[in-house]
């Protein structure tokens, strides 16, 4: 995550209602894993799709505030774990996340 991703607010999040309801933001920051091999590519054809979808059906009055986390590959080349602990915690906060696919290491023996 970078610094401008850091300063989202509590607004920008979506929240569970009482009732169960989602309450979305018109421009609520969600969570994306891009993924491993093809991941990345799937998921740049996929932002692309959404937000023109977006576009198109609110005419510019919500978009989405992409946030990339780590996970997979290039988690594990960044931190050395596979899955960090700030990943699984910024899914927890922002209720919805976008994964891509992700490799599935083979264990020994």
């Amino acid at each position: 995550m970078n610094s401008e991703e850091k300063l989202e607010s509590e607004t920008d999040r979506i929240v569970i209602a009482p009732d169960g309801t989602l309450q979305v933001p018109d421009v609520p920051v969600i969570p994306f894993i891009e993924g491993d091999g093809i991941g990345p590519d799937v998921w740049g054809a996929t932002r692309r799709v959404l937000d023109a979808a977006i576009g198109l059906v609110y005419a510019g009055r919500r978009k989405i505030r992409w946030m990339e986390l780590l996970a997979g590959g290039k988690a594990h080349n960044q931190t050395g774990k596979p899955l960090p602990d700030e990943t699984l915690q910024a899914i927890k906060d922002h209720i919805v996340a976008i994964k891509g696919p992700l490799t599935t290491p083979v264990g020994a023996g």
